[in-house]
């Protein structure tokens, strides 16, 4: 199939730092590649992806201190789909809403996944207002807000199997939290969590401009005040397997509906159990009493730190094998593509050079 997947140009595809939507979108592009198909990417150019790129802006917008406002660049990629939709089987888009008013005419052929939460009271007429735009949810809870729309199924992420490796003995003492100081994340809930239990915290995460507030107000003297507390700040891909793959367990401690949690199944893939509260996506990701605890305060969670450290590590990582992988995901999203109503290419299998049959093939 030709496949156009467009990304958000906010962060570069996959991010350099965080960003989850961009690393989902690189993880479903090149596995879409890998299993034969011709896929197009509208990313920012400083990407990089096996696929065709197409650049619709010199550097992720984040990282660019002349960008001001965000939304002319992404006029200006929506402007180049416009002209070459007529071009792909398929049109993918990862970046909210901005495209639907565009697409009218080829809505049949295109796929929308929802990223972000949909609770907001802003999103409700809108979404009303363009019923009939083919949507995807990445968890099942993540509808729970909608109006009557025509979701054409729910896609849990996935990541490459090969990419954070199984750690069996993990070498640190410590618990994991990882991803964004927000109040949404409830930071605060780890390093209540950490005390009571007289256990490390490391601390790994980004610090938005938006919460810089909330970190200096709440989050940095709660962490200057135990000693048991580490703020390591915002790290790359290549040094999360380590951080998250000697900790003997991940906490995620959220307070918000949740739309997936993608630490969630990098933790699982490291072996390492997963505390979480139960918000949003978590009880349909997290197998409770297999890859992670189910939890709902802070004093449950104190309760059931051993019980999570004394899960079975390899049990963690075979759930993620069957769950959560980028194979699985892209294969989810393949049977979808098909079923589009404007999707007239007919397909049959494709084979990996071990023989094994997967994807599709365009066939005349």
């Amino acid at each position: 199939m030709k496949i156009a997947q467009i990304a958000p140009l906010a962060e570069s595809v996959p991010p350099k730092l965080y960003g989850g939507t961009e690393r989902i979108v690189s993880y479903l592009t090149e596995e879409l590649v890998a299993q034969g198909h011709d896929v197009t990417l509208f990313a920012s150019a400083d990407s990089v992806s096996d696929a065709t790129l197409v650049p619709c802006s010199d550097v992720a917008l984040r990282l660019n201190p002349a960008v001001q406002d965000q939304l002319p660049h992404q006029l200006v990629m929506l402007e180049e789909i416009r002209r070459r939709a007529h071009e792909f089987d398929v049109l993918h888009f990862h970046i909210d809403l901005l495209h639907f008013p565009l697409i009218r005419d080829f809505a049949d052929r295109t796929l929308t996944t929802l990223h972000g939460r949909l609770d907001l009271p802003d999103l409700r007429p809108f979404y009303k207002t363009f019923a009939d735009i083919p949507l995807v949810s990445i968890s099942n809870d993540q509808r729970r807000p909608m109006p009557p729309v025509n979701w054409a199924g729910t896609v849990y992420h996935g990541i490459p199997a090969d990419l954070l490796p199984f750690t069996a003995k993990p070498q640190g003492n410590y618990l994991a939290f990882l991803g964004r100081i927000s109040p949404e994340k409830r930071p605060d809930r780890a390093i209540k969590i950490a005390a009571k239990l007289g256990i490390t915290l490391k601390i790994a995460a980004k610090i938005d401009n938006a919460d810089k507030a909330y970190w200096e107000a709440v989050i940095k003297p709660m962490v200057e005040s135990h000693s048991n507390v580490e703020f390591i700040g915002e790290i790359n891909e290549q040094q999360k397997a380590a951080f998250l793959g000697n900790a003997g367990a991940l906490l995620f401690p959220i307070d918000w509906p949740e739309p997936f949690g993608l630490v969630m199944i990098e933790a699982m893939a490291c072996g390492t159990p997963v505390i979480a509260f139960g918000c949003g996506s978590v009880p349909e990701v997290i197998d409770c009493g297999v890859s992670g605890i189910v939890v709902d305060s802070v004093t449950e969670a104190v309760e059931n730190v051993e019980w999570a450290l004394r899960l079975d590590r390899r049990k963690v990582r075979a759930t993620f094998e069957k769950r959560f992988t980028a194979e699985r995901m892209a294969r989810d999203y393949l049977n979808i593509y098909r079923k589009l109503p404007g999707v007239r290419t007919k397909a049959a299998p494709r084979r990996r050079s071990n023989g094994q049959a997967v994807g599709l093939q365009v066939v005349a």
